[in-house]
């Protein structure tokens, strides 16, 4: 009990109805449950290449990572309220590496699922170099993703020669082009990081290999043929060969590391914007939805499954943050619950639960490896996180579901005019401030 009191105490929260606290322990509660410890309590552990050994005193073996999906929020979570098991996790993927000449993808126990697309190791090792958070070595860590980059079995050599993955050659190829190219974003900061400076410029611009895969003519990302041709039929509403649990819509948006970039390929900001309305209100009775997971829906949204989950914090980026209050709010309040099916999908090892928690905060890291958490809307009157820094307070002056919308940012008393905080300002402890009221308005200037 003391232990789990500790660890459900890193954030406690003051405010909101019964069940929005009932709601959000529970949610700690669930993102506490994993990683599995893999060493005895002599430091042994067994390798994934089978073989035993023993750790460095003070450190611990971890299993059970469902990168995929929770290299979105779950990780980026925990950054913020335990950076020692950060550590370990990273020791333990570079351990892996070492056993088996390849980052995990979703370990589990002592072996390798090859469950999920990606290389989202690279996502959460270099958002943990870039906070600070170290303990192993960085140049090893870059060695392991690159080599990792280039030999995922998921198309990486077709990735590699054409920029895009032939959609006849490997199934899931959009999905799996365009998660390549946010994890070489990944890559390129964590070799600016430490100098590699030939690598930085490779891995930028291998991320915007998501262009490759955008067709301008419907402005989705769809699957294309090796020849250079889009794959046909396009059925906007239907999951298929060419995503990995999702409809194109649920991936219309994800170019995470370049929203500015994305918005161009839209046509500008206006459609930009328009479309991620669209996104929100349209509904189809031609919706064919073969995979269980898509869940949750709010229109062509589907929070039951992870590619969407960053898309609501994008309105933030594009300079209309009362949209992503409206929309977050929505979520926070109707696709979770106190009861027993309380998750609008699957909790995948933690992701769903770190999505609430983050979000109720008042904001969330929409680019995991870029250190900025963008704001959304506070769900309780005051929250307080355990950091180094002593505590990081987010106060919500006049927090009512009318008075849903940020009227103006205070930190540390000091007016503050961005629309995120960066990670090293919440971990050197202090208090957010958020005046909140029932106007839209948009207190900083875009870029």
């Amino acid at each position: 009990e003391e232990l789990w009191r500790e660890a459900l105490g890193r954030i406690v929260v003051e405010g909101g109805t019964r069940e929005e606290r009932t709601i959000f322990y529970t949610a700690q509660y669930h993102a506490c449950l994993t990683p599995n410890l893999m060493n005895d309590v002599n430091g042994q552990y067994r390798r994934n290449d089978q073989s035993v050994a023993t750790l460095p005193a003070g450190r611990r073996h971890y299993s059970t990572l469902s990168l995929w999906d929770t290299f979105r929020a779950w990780n980026p979570l925990q950054t913020l309220v335990d950076t020692t098991l950060v550590r370990d996790m990273a020791c333990s993927m570079l351990d892996m590496y070492d056993a088996t000449g390849e980052l995990p993808i979703w370990p589990l126990a002592s072996g390798e699922t090859r469950t999920m697309i990606g290389y989202h190791a690279a996502s959460v090792i270099a958002d943990a170099w870039m906070k600070g958070i170290r303990g192993y070595d960085g140049m090893q860590a870059l060695e392991a993703m690159v080599r990792s980059s280039n030999i995922n079995a998921k198309g990486s050599d077709d990735y590699v020669a054409n920029g895009f993955i032939p959609s006849e050659n490997t199934r899931e190829s959009v999905s799996c082009t365009l998660e390549y190219a946010y994890d070489d974003w990944a890559i390129a900061r964590m070799a600016e990081a430490l100098g590699c400076n030939d690598t930085a410029r490779e891995y930028y611009r291998r991320a915007l290999n998501y262009v490759n895969v955008f067709d301008g003519s419907t402005r989705f990302f769809r699957g294309r043929r090796s020849d250079g041709g889009w794959t046909t039929p396009f059925e906007e509403f239907a999951t298929g060969r060419d995503y990995t649990e999702a409809t194109p819509w649920h991936y219309r948006f994800f170019a995470p590391h370049d929203i500015n970039g994305l918005e161009q390929l839209f046509g500008g900001r206006t459609p930009f914007v328009d479309e991620l309305d669209r996104l929100f209100t349209l509904t189809s009775e031609e919706m064919q939805l073969d995979v269980a997971d898509v869940t949750g829906l709010m229109g062509q949204y589907a929070h039951g499954n992870e590619p969407s989950h960053h898309t609501l914090y994008l309105y933030t980026m594009a300079g209309e943050p009362w949209k992503t209050a409206d929309k977050v709010r929505e979520v926070l309040t109707i696709l979770y619950h106190d009861r027993p099916d309380g998750l609008s999908g699957n909790e995948d090892v933690g992701q769903m639960s770190a999505w609430y928690v983050l979000s109720s905060l008042g904001f969330y890291e929409v680019e995991p490896a870029g250190g900025r958490y963008w704001f959304g809307v506070p769900l309780f009157d005051r929250a307080e996180v355990a950091v180094p820094g002593g505590s990081f307070v987010v106060e919500a002056a006049n927090n009512s579901p009318e008075n849903r919308y940020i009227q103006r940012v205070t930190l540390n008393g000091v007016p503050y005019d961005k629309p995120y905080i960066d990670y090293r300002d919440v971990m050197a402890g202090g208090c957010l401030r958020f005046e909140m009221g029932p106007e839209p308005v948009c207190w900083y200037t875009v870029g």
